[in-house]
């Protein structure tokens, strides 16, 4: 019977994360189809479409971090938290697969990762857990308010889930890594589910603007 419960709930988490994943590519072509009719129109993107603010935050160092140091080269960011049993650490890996690919024009990129967690992630925390990938990525945290200020300038979707005894929570949130230029305008989105191949070509193309 345990053995039944635990590949149910098993394959309910990997459709809950399926369904998050689903909804941050519709939003991520939406966005991006805005973007290309704006351009083509010689306009600015409308407020709603916008994404991404100036932030500032706190890095693993305990340092401050502003997104003014983003200027002049492009980054992806992505938002997540060190207690994600699979899509956090998946991706964090596949990032630093991606940086090793582009060689020497890694340095060119910055690499950003956001906890949307962090009661929990605290710098030393958040440290520890990025030294298991590619030293260059960013690992940044914050206050509350903070945290969800930047997560909402990305329109990004989090939420704290309580276990069933309440002891513990995870957290549901959007899966998407959002590729800026260097200008800070949204150039494309990257999903898990994609081949990595396609991938790697979006961060060439995003280094080659």
């Amino acid at each position: 019977m345990a053995s039944t419960s635990s590949g149910l709930m098993k394959k309910i988490r990997l459709a809950a994360w399926a369904a998050i994943a689903v909804l941050a590519v519709i939003s991520g072509v939406h966005l991006l189809g805005e973007a290309h009719k704006a351009q083509q129109a010689g306009r600015s993107l409308p407020g709603a479409a916008q994404i991404g603010a100036p932030f500032e935050l706190t890095r693993t160092d305990g340092a401050r971090f502003s997104s003014t140091s983003l200027a002049g080269k492009p980054y992806a960011i992505f938002f997540g938290f060190t207690n994600c049993p699979d899509i956090c650490p998946t991706t964090l890996l596949e990032m630093t697969n991606h940086l090793k690919a582009l060689g020497a024009r890694a340095d060119d990129l910055n690499v950003l990762f956001v906890s949307i967690d962090p009661e929990r992630d605290t710098p030393e925390h958040l440290k520890l857990y990025l030294s298991a990938f590619d030293p260059r990525i960013i690992g940044l945290t914050g206050t509350l308010p903070e945290v969800a200020a930047v997560a909402k300038s990305y329109r990004v979707f989090y939420e704290k889930v309580p276990s069933k005894d309440r002891s513990d929570y995870t957290m549901n949130h959007t899966a998407s890594v959002y590729l800026m230029d260097k200008t800070g305008n949204l150039v494309s989105t990257l999903s898990f589910q994609e081949p990595e191949d396609a991938r790697q070509k979006k961060l060439e193309n995003l280094l080659s603007r």
